[in-house]
Formats: C-alpha cells, structure tokens, sequence
C-alpha cells in the first residue's frame, strides 16, 4: 500500500512539473559592475534551490561543530546515569534473590557512579533509593549499625530535593525496623513525624498498631484496630478476634473501678454488646467491689441470653456468678426465665443457683447448686463457688454435717 501512495505522488509530482517547466520560455537577467549574466527561467529556479540545500548543509554542520563538546558532555553524563542505573537494577534483584552481601556492593557501587559523575546536578532521588536498598541489605545481615547509617543518609537527602515519596518510605522502614527491634517508643516517634496523609496508610496504622500493642498501650492500639478494620486492612473475622482480644487487654490492665469505668466508655458500641468483654468488663468490676456496676453491664446480654451462643452464654453467667453480690428482686424472673431454658448449662445453671443463694431463697437454690457442683465440665472456680454456696444452704437448714462436707468438697477442688 506504501509503494502505491509513492507512485501515485511520483505521478503527480511529475505532471506538475511538465505543466509548470513543460515551456523555459522564462528569462533571468542578473546584473553586477558591467556585467550581465542571463539564464533561463528553469536554471535559475533549479540553482536557487541547490544554494539553499547547500547553505542548511553548512549551517548544520557548523552547529554540529559548534555543539560537539556540549554532546559530548551530555554522551558522558548519560553513560554514568545509565551505570547507575543497572547497578540499582542489579542491587534490586540481589535483593530480592536474598544475596543481601551482593546487594549492598551493587547500591553502593550505583552510588559511587552517581557521585562521580563529570558535572550537572547529582540524583538525589537514586540516591535515596540506593541507600534504602543498601539499609535493607544491612538490616537483613543484621548489622543495625551501618544500616541505620544508611538510613540517616536517606533522611538527610530530603533536605538536598529528594522527592517526598521517598523520605515518607524512608521513615516507614525506619519504624517497622523499630518495631522489630522491640523498641515501641522510637517506632512511634517515627509514625508520630509522618504527614497526616501517610500516616492513614494501611501500612502506616499496622506499624502503629504492632507499636501501641508493644507498648502496653491496649485502648490506643483498640482504636487503630478499629480504624484498620474500618478500611479493610483485615478480614472480617480477623478484625473481629483482633477488637476483641485488644478490648480484654484494655481492661485487664485497669487498677480500680474508676479505670474500668472509663475504659468501657471509650469502647465502641459493638464492643460492649460483644459477651466476651462485657464478661470481662464485668468481672474487673467485681474483683474491685462494684458488683452492682458489673451487673448493669451484664443486664441486656441476660435478658438476650437466647440469642448468644453456647461459648457467649458461658462467659455471662460465669461473669453474673461473681456479681451477684447484693442482687435485687428484679433479677429473679431474669434467673427463672434463664433457668428454664437453659437447664442443661452447667455455667447458667450455677448463676442462677449463686444468685438464689443471695436471695437466701433455699429451697430454690439448692437442687441448681447441686446439679452445678457436680457438673464436671465447669470452670473449677465456679464449682468451688457452688460448693460453698450449697454449705451456706445447709448451714440456713441447720444441717452442719452437710455444710462440712460441702466445704470439704470445695476445697479438694484444684
């Protein structure tokens, strides 16, 4: 198709031709000092275009002349960019081959290369990347000394116009290297200095997070939890066991009943509905005297007690049993209820048989404790609970043999 759009053009160009310098009727006269020189029309048109062809041919060369050291410059400089280039290229894949030795000689050599370049501005951006690979090389040989050597480098070129993106990379390895070192507080001083923006980043909240969590600091380590799962940085089970688990150590590390107190209301809504930590929250409240507090917790998961599972129920009543100090009258159709539909759990069965006991309703109390104290799946803590729940039960009778045996059960328990 391309030799017949140039045929057609080469016709063309050729009738135009004949039609145009067909007839050299035309005459052109020059006159200079006395003289006169006379061609045809043609000639002159033909000559004219062979100065102007030969003219451009002189000027160019002379340019080139003119521009050859500039080039040859410019030759240089892209030689040693183009060494740096592969010496990064080659450092990258040492790296990724775990040849962390050889990956270190190769960034440095790019450095090298790039530091001695003939002129112009060094390249402060492979620069950056040079010593980020040469600070990971060294962090993998476990040499913490030159590898934070190489990372201060890296920083400190920022200063020198270094693009941002590498300086926010930078300060990131520099925290999760931190973080693997166990040292938390340097870790967040890192996350602390980055921009707001970075600091969102998926990757940015997991440092912060393994940071918070090895710093002890369980209620800010429970909101980045939340804000990660919030962008889908785990999944959804995940997240779930991670709130949790992090919502325990929050509580567990309360000292008083005040702590407890505000811990709790710094909890999200769907951690407070969550039976396994309002259990726990309820539990730190009674082990501080507040069985009253404890119970207002455990309130609606009771009166929804149908709707947990069987693992969720048992964390409730366990947590009821050790908050049934001082008890109301309120509690009671709550405990039948509870009782009547949920006869086979030992873990119900024994709060109810405690909570009655508190009552000093006898008569209804004993035949839940029994079935409860000799339950053998149930949490060793509770059944010596019913024991001894069972002896103030015989004692209210008048029965001080059984209430010695009673006793005398409770405490062969382990």
């Amino acid at each position: 198709m391309r030799a017949v759009v140039w045929l057609v053009l080469l016709f063309t160009a050729a009738v135009v031709a004949a039609l145009l310098l067909g007839r050299n009727d035309g005459l052109v006269s020059l006159y200079w000092d006395g003289w006169r020189l006379e061609m045809s029309l043609n000639l002159f048109v033909f000559s004219l275009l062979a100065f102007v062809v030969l003219l451009v041919t002189v000027l160019q060369a002379v340019s080139s002349l003119v521009s050859l050291p500039a080039r040859a410059r410019e030759w240089r400089a892209l030689r040693h960019e183009r060494a740096a280039q592969a010496a990064l290229r080659e450092a990258l894949a040492e790296l990724f081959a775990a040849r962390y030795t050889r990956a270190h000689k190769a960034a440095q050599k790019a450095l090298a290369i790039d530091l001695a370049r003939p002129r112009g501005e060094p390249d402060h951006d492979l620069q950056v990347l040079a010593h980020l690979l040469s600070a990971i090389s060294l962090h993998r040989l476990q040499d913490r000394r030159q590898r934070d050597e190489q990372m201060q480098r890296a920083r400190a070129l920022r200063r020198a116009g270094a693009a941002r993106a590498a300086d926010d990379g930078a300060q990131l390895l520099a925290a999760e290297w931190a973080v693997e070192d166990l040292d938390a507080p340097r870790a967040l001083e890192l996350l602390g200095e980055l921009p707001a923006g970075v600091a969102r980043r998926t990757q940015a909240l997991r440092l912060r997070l393994q940071a918070q969590r090895l710093a002890g600091q369980s209620l800010e380590a429970l909101r980045t939890a939340r804000l990660l799962a919030k962008h889908q940085g785990f999944s959804t089970l995940a997240a779930r066991g991670l709130l949790r688990s992090l919502a325990l150590m929050a509580l567990d590390d309360t000292h008083d009943v005040d702590q407890v107190q505000r811990v709790w209301q710094q909890l999200d809504s769907a951690d407070q509905q969550d039976a396994y930590v309002a259990a726990r929250a309820a539990r730190r409240a009674a082990a501080f005297d507040d069985a009253a507090l404890a119970r207002s917790w455990l309130r609606p998961l009771w009166e929804r007690l149908g709707e947990l599972g069987a693992d969720e129920r048992e964390q409730v009543a366990l947590a009821l049993l050790h908050a049934v100090d001082g008890i109301g009258t309120d509690w009671l159709p709550r405990l039948e209820a509870a009782l009547g539909a949920h006869a086979q759990e030992p873990a119900v069965v024994a709060a109810v048989g405690v909570a009655f006991a508190e009552r000093q309703l006898w008569g209804k109390a004993r035949a839940p404790l029994e079935q409860a104290a000799r339950a053998p799946g149930l949490d060793a803590v509770a059944r010596r609970r019913a024991w001894r729940a069972l002896a103030r039960v015989a004692r209210a009778q008048g029965d001080e043999d059984r209430a010695a045996a009673c006793d005398a059960a409770a405490a062969a328990i382990d």
